[in-house]
């Protein structure tokens, strides 16, 4: 830390009698001499005072934002509770030299950057020429872990032993032990290891993330590179993060370097307790650019304590397709803020369904968690096992009103909707209204976007250029509903949408299933 430099007043200048002179009038040259010595004995305590306050505004700076003197002592702390692993796949490679990919992550993903430098591949009987079939290889990935249990339980990320044959832990003594995984969950990218040893090992503490600020200072312990145990320390940059890696992505961001190897070790707050999991860095180059990832301590004890009773993870599941409100879906609702996640639609026979929920709802709240958007709500969804109740508020038809959920088990295998192109045929109506060209459905679009006869609605053929709701609306769309009612044809859409017009009313809410899903759309309207 720089001290601030106290600025020193100059010293009054010296009278010296120049060579030759008489020196007459004593007593005068006594009064001056005693006149200098009294203004240096001011400006000596001018420049104490000065630097006393100078002082007193450095200590009230130090409070405001205390910085730690050093972090060896924290080092010294917990640094005997983090571990290098080492997991060991084995690679069938046809295509020639190249250190393979053991570790699938798709294409474009953080972590799939992130651990392609991991790899120290090595081929044991070399290559056989050109298109031959080789004989496997084994790559080693590198990461780190912690231990949070005296008995040999380790937590790291579940990208660090994926498909592994063998997984090996050495501890700060450089002990080396075999480890068993115990379980791991992809969709948060962690796992949980044991080892077996005749001691009880030193343990941390995972801490309440919730509690660190963004600008709290940080320290990450980790295996770069496979250096080995090094001390990195940093801030929190941000909280919440979607880094796109998951569904629950909730990431911390810190500028605590971190690099290749780091992933799976602890982040600690002062205290030493862990709030983080390094998992992932962003990099333009594969280096750190003081730009890194961690899941927080609270979404990893939930995970953790699952794994070591079960093995695997249950989430809760309530039975909705749900999307973000908009500014301009807010205007047409009523809503004050863009905040929430909107119903689009409700799964036949799941919780959702038992509890009253229904398609246009906005979930405000649930089990006390104020829901911002509909990433939020999955989260705090998928962290209520089965058969979990919950209060949950919602804003339908202008108000607040409550619900009681009883959360499922969430379904093994997801079904996603297949997607479908947009007619582009001529015909159909113009609709003033909408600058677009509408159809109604008939068995030719039925059969076209595979709905049943029961389906209704309107399709949008065309989209006017420069039109005011081409970013809202596309080919292709199926209008079913707008401002809650059922529509059938374009006419009886056109005179839903000038009605809302007459009435002065700033947007109006549509239900549009687009590519075999649905999802509510706010058309903002007066516009000239």
């Amino acid at each position: 830390m720089s001290q601030l430099a106290v600025p020193q007043r100059p010293a009054p200048p010296q009278r010296h009698s120049r060579p030759g002179h008489s020196r007459p009038g004593h007593a005068r040259q006594d009064h001056a001499r005693q006149d200098h010595a009294g203004r240096r004995r001011a400006t000596q305590r001018w420049g104490a005072g000065l630097a006393a306050a100078s002082v007193m505004v450095w200590s009230g700076l130090a409070l405001a934002a205390p910085a730690p003197a050093s972090f060896a002592d924290l080092a010294k702390k917990v640094s005997p509770a983090v571990v290098n692993i080492a997991s060991t796949q084995e690679v069938k490679d046809s295509e020639g030299p190249g250190p393979g990919a053991p570790f699938g992550f798709p294409e474009g993903s953080p972590f799939e950057e992130f651990f392609k430098h991991f790899r120290q591949p090595y081929n044991e009987n070399g290559p056989s020429g050109p298109g031959a079939q080789r004989a496997p290889r084994h790559a080693t990935a590198l990461g780190s872990g912690f231990i949070i249990d005296e008995s040999g339980y380790v937590v790291t990320n579940n990208h660090v032993i994926d498909g592994a044959s063998e997984v090996t832990i050495r501890l700060g003594d450089e002990s080396v032990y075999p480890a068993e995984v115990v379980g791991t969950d992809p969709q948060t990218d962690i796992a949980l290891l044991k080892i077996k040893a005749d001691r009880p090992l030193p343990a941390l503490q995972l801490g309440d993330s919730d509690k660190a600020e963004v600008g709290d200072w940080v320290m990450a312990v980790g295996n770069p590179f496979g250096l080995g145990g090094t001390v990195t320390a940093g801030i929190i940059s941000a909280r919440g993060r979607n880094i796109q890696a998951g569904p629950y992505d909730d990431f911390l961001q810190i500028d605590a370097s971190i690099n290749r190897g780091n992933s799976g070790g602890p982040l600690f707050n002062l205290d030493g307790s862990v709030i983080g999991v390094n998992t992932a860095i962003y990099s333009p180059n594969g280096g750190s650019v003081g730009i890194g990832f961690a899941i927080p301590s609270n979404m990893v004890k939930s995970v953790v304590a699952q794994l070591r009773d079960h093995g695997s993870v249950e989430r809760g599941w309530l039975g909705v397709q749900i999307q973000n409100v908009t500014p301009d879906l807010a205007a047409a609702l009523g809503l004050d803020e863009a905040a929430g996640a909107m119903v689009a639609e409700v799964t036949p026979g799941s919780p959702a369904e038992a509890a009253g929920l229904k398609s246009g709802d906005v979930i405000l709240n649930f089990a006390g968690e104020k829901i911002d958007d509909s990433r939020e709500l999955a989260r705090v969804v998928a962290q209520h096992p089965a058969d979990s109740k919950a209060d949950v508020t919602l804003w339908r038809d202008g108000s607040e009103q409550q619900v009681n959920v009883v959360t499922g088990e969430m379904p093994s295998n997801d079904q996603m909707a297949a997607a479908s192109s947009g007619p582009t045929s001529d015909g159909g109506y113009h609709s003033s209204a909408l600058d677009a060209k509408l159809a109604a459905l008939t068995p030719a679009l039925r059969a076209r976007y595979d709905l049943p006869e029961s389906a209704k609605g309107v399709v949008v053929l065309d989209i006017k250029e420069g039109s005011v709701f081409e970013q809202s609306l596309r080919s292709g769309d199926i209008i079913r509903k707008v401002e809650g009612a059922d529509v059938a044809s374009p006419q009886q859409l056109e005179r839903i949408v000038e009605q809302a017009k007459a009435q002065s009313k700033a947007a109006v809410l549509m239900l549009v299933s687009r590519n075999g899903q649905d999802l509510f759309l706010g058309l903002k309207l007066g516009i000239a």
